[in-house]
């Protein structure tokens, strides 16, 4: 008896600890951030190893697209990005001209992150990530938990859609077409 609450104690004590590993740590901005506020910067390497500013691409509508190759649920929701992009990349919109994706990646192996954009044919320019996983800075700053995540931001760096998945991602850039 005080082996199997021993051995159901280290069990209990290992999935804490792995949990607690694999999971980013809250912080003061842990939560998603909301409809109407500005989106934090991120500067981060992209894959040629050069630092990329979200804030570089103001002026146009911007997916920020949290992902990671080894997510199923995020492979299974690149071609409904991947067709978002096609279809509204030379758009202009209200507060806006073109459209692009910001993909934060949170692998921690850069062959595997580069597989996947290539198989999923992730065609836009700006791919990032620290290679830190959970870790990843960009995912702490933006309270991400769960992936897929992202955020629709506008010209002027507004968040105007929380995780816009599926069809809910055009219909809300077609919404904000000029």
């Amino acid at each position: 008896m005080k082996k199997t609450i021993l051995t159901a104690f280290i069990l209990v004590a290992a999935t804490a600890f792995f949990f607690t590993q694999q999971q980013p740590a809250a912080d003061a901005q842990s939560g998603s951030l909301k409809v109407g506020q500005k989106a934090p910067d991120i500067e981060m390497a992209g894959i040629d190893g050069k630092p990329i500013k979200l804030s570089s691409l103001k002026g146009k509508m911007v997916l920020i697209d949290f992902w990671a190759s080894w997510c199923g649920p995020c492979r299974r929701e690149n071609p409904s990005v991947v067709n978002a992009y096609n279809e509204y990349k030379d758009k202009t919109f209200r507060n806006g001209k073109g459209f692009t994706v910001f993909g934060v990646s949170l692998d921690t192996s850069k062959e595997r992150w580069e597989k996947g954009i290539a198989d999923d044919k992730l065609s836009w320019t700006y791919h990032v990530s620290d290679l830190q996983g959970w870790k990843n800075a960009a995912a702490q700053q933006y309270g991400v938990y769960g992936i897929p995540m992202s955020y629709l931001i506008d010209g002027d760096g507004v968040i105007v859609a929380v995780s816009p998945r599926g069809e809910a991602l055009p219909s809300k850039l077609k919404e904000l077409l000029k």
